[in-house]
């Protein structure tokens, strides 16, 4: 099966959650294969449908970016310049009707693309995402209707962490955050992120993944993104 990737860059939030309805509803009519919008996001916290707003530890008019609310799953999280984020758009009546099933194998995509940088990461019982210790590498949160998938993956390439101060990070106080940035001791090229995560997406769904010929730049800097 093919899947389309669209690089799109940089694109706000609200505009992702419009893109995504469309290729959403797309996909259940079978206009379009499984996709995979590739981007990132200018600074914002977004609210899943458990999360709590006494997990922003900050005023609303103090914080240094907007809060919106979403239908993906999880809490409270931090989406910014440098984190690459991935929305799949698949239909998993042709992969598995299983939720259990494609959580795990978006965590897995992340267990292979951080081996690939040289860091040992894993997952943790009852708390979804790519763990290295107790420190969270990957955010994953989906949303799924009629068997179509939306929402999906934060990965922190090069992500400014100071932001993730603000909040209590998936509604979970006793845990971290990093970043491969963090890990490694420097930059990572958000270009080799991106052809990582493309391959190893493709090898666990067993998917030929079709790039679309328009792409956008990724972010090459962290803190001054």
């Amino acid at each position: 099966m093919v899947c389309v990737v669209e690089q799109l860059g940089l694109i706000d939030y609200a505009e992702a959650l419009r893109l995504q309805g469309e290729k959403v509803a797309a996909r259940k009519a079978g206009a379009i294969p499984d996709t995979l919008l590739l981007l990132e996001h200018p600074h914002v916290y977004t609210l899943g449908r458990n999360g709590k707003r006494e997990h922003l530890l900050v005023p609303a008019e103090r914080l240094r970016a907007p809060v919106v609310e979403t239908d993906r799953g999880g809490e409270v999280t931090y989406h910014g310049p440098a984190q690459l984020v991935g929305y799949p758009i698949l239909d998993l009546t042709r992969h598995r009707r299983d939720l259990g099933w494609y959580m795990g194998s978006l965590e897995e995509v992340f267990v292979r693309v951080a081996a690939d940088f040289g860091v040992r990461a894993g997952r943790l019982p009852g708390a979804p995402g790519v763990w290295v210790g107790n420190d969270k590498l990957v955010a994953v949160g989906v949303h799924v209707s009629r068997w179509v998938t939306s929402h999906g993956f934060a990965f922190n390439v090069n992500t400014d962490l100071s932001y993730f101060r603000a909040i209590v990070p998936c509604g979970l106080r006793d845990k971290g955050v990093t970043s491969v940035e963090r890990l490694l001791g420097g930059r990572v090229e958000m270009d080799v992120a991106v052809e990582r995560v493309i391959g190893h997406f493709g090898k666990v769904f067993g998917l030929e993944m079709r790039r679309e010929a328009l792409r956008h730049q990724f972010s090459v800097l962290s803190q001054e993104a």
